[in-house]
């Protein structure tokens, strides 16, 4: 076993007291003390930002550590490894002779190896009559059995962190999402506000604003200290503005909503409902005792082809076109979304029309566009409708058909 007493490198590489310091923590390494190579190493590829050293170092270390026969690294072997230039090239994947000597400089100022250089600068070993090694000269991997908790210790810190950075990341991004589906909602059902955090009075545009602005603060790239204060910021907002729809729902009478609503529904999408149910009005007058609620219409009653045709819009918001139901039934909704329909409102026409219907009426008030003023409660009169038997899918899909031939033979 040779002596580990402080060697200056060769040629003109200088010494410095980094080098000395090194040196002196080889030297330090317990008897007794073992450590798994593979493990200390990936604990140093985690530990890497605060060693200051970049991922082609490491790559040159893990070169490095394929030199030692073994997999356990001990304070009572000779740790030291010899290979040439060309044969760490080899397996550092051909990296150029210079960039690797920068690289094995890296490591050795990060204090991660120690270079032992020989009278010549060679890197050889010398061995006894038995075939034992007895004089290396090389790079000794001693620094990494001696500091192996440093490692450690520096890698469970940057894993805590990534965490914490992570679950504030996550934080911020379902109060953006519960905000933004809380003001649509307040919005569509004519919540009344109150300027939040105060007491006079406000509309929703200017908690909109205000909510704009918290997410405008968030850096592209930030910090888990940069992101708490926002996270704690939105988390404010979405408690207050959550409270202005829980204030909202106990002090109104359900029953009397839905009257209110579907009066002001009718009275408000008088000419778009016309464009929709050509044939609704006309059978309407001749009713003379109330219908049983019609059986839903299967998914397959009408092509998909013809729903396309009828409504062709609904294909730019599909993220790899519309090829079939499934397709269409997830498009139709982002397009809900896009239109302002309240989840609620969504809820309940599936659960009155069916998916297949609610999807196509949505396809529909998409292609109209500015035809229909509120989405949302034209949606919630087409469902009070079809409770009370009173709608019908195919006069308002060939009312659509009808429109797009007209629009083709008068461009």
């Amino acid at each position: 076993m040779q002596s580990h007493s402080p060697a200056t490198p060769f040629g003109r590489r200088s010494l410095t007291l980094a080098h000395v310091a090194s040196q002196m923590v080889a030297t330090e390494r317990p008897p007794e003390k073992i450590v798994h190579k593979w493990k200390i190493f990936h604990a140093i590829c985690t530990a890497r930002p605060r060693l200051g050293v970049s991922e082609r170092s490491l790559s040159v270390l893990n070169a490095l550590l394929t030199f030692h026969p073994e997999t356990a690294l001990t304070g009572e072997d000779d740790l030291i490894v010899f290979p040439s230039n060309h044969q760490l090239s080899r397996r550092a994947h051909g990296m150029p002779a210079s960039t690797l000597r920068r690289h094995l400089a890296v490591l050795v100022d990060a204090g991660l190896i120690v270079r032992r250089d020989s009278p010549n600068g060679k890197r050889y070993a010398r061995k006894d009559d038995a075939g034992e090694i007895v004089l290396a000269f090389g790079f000794d991997l001693s620094p990494l059995v001696v500091r192996s908790e440093e490692f450690e210790n520096l890698a469970a810190d940057i894993e805590a962190e990534a965490r914490a950075l992570k679950l504030v990341r996550e934080r911020i991004t379902l109060c953006r999402r519960d905000i933004a589906k809380m003001i649509a909602t307040g919005i569509e059902e004519g919540v009344p506000t109150r300027r939040v955090g105060q007491g006079g009075p406000a509309d929703w545009q200017e908690v909109h604003a205000a909510f704009r602005a918290m997410v405008a603060q968030i850096p592209r790239t930030a910090t888990r200290q940069e992101l708490e204060p926002i996270a704690d910021e939105l988390s404010q907002l979405a408690d207050d503005v959550l409270n202005l729809l829980e204030t909202h729902i106990k002090s109104k009478n359900p029953s009397a909503n839905e009257s209110h609503s579907e009066r002001h529904i009718q009275n408000s999408n008088t000419d778009a409902s016309t464009d929709l149910e050509p044939r609704l009005r006309k059978g309407r007058a001749a009713r003379a005792e109330p219908k049983p609620q019609p059986s839903r219409v299967a998914e397959g009653s009408y092509p998909l082809g013809m729903v396309l045709s009828a409504c062709p819009d609904i294909v730019d918001y599909a993220k790899g076109g519309i090829s079939n139901w499934r397709d269409f039934f997830a498009t139709a909704a982002v397009v809900r979304s896009s239109l302002g329909i309240s989840p609620s409102a969504w809820e309940e026409a599936q659960t009155v029309l069916g998916e297949m219907q609610a999807a196509v009426v949505v396809a529909c008030i998409l292609q109209r566009g500015t035809a229909i003023r509120s989405a949302g409660g034209y949606l919630r009169g087409l469902t009070r409708k079809a409770e009370a038997g009173e709608f019908s899918l195919g006069p308002i899909l060939m009312s659509q058909i009808n429109t797009r031939l007209h629009e083709k033979r008068t461009a």
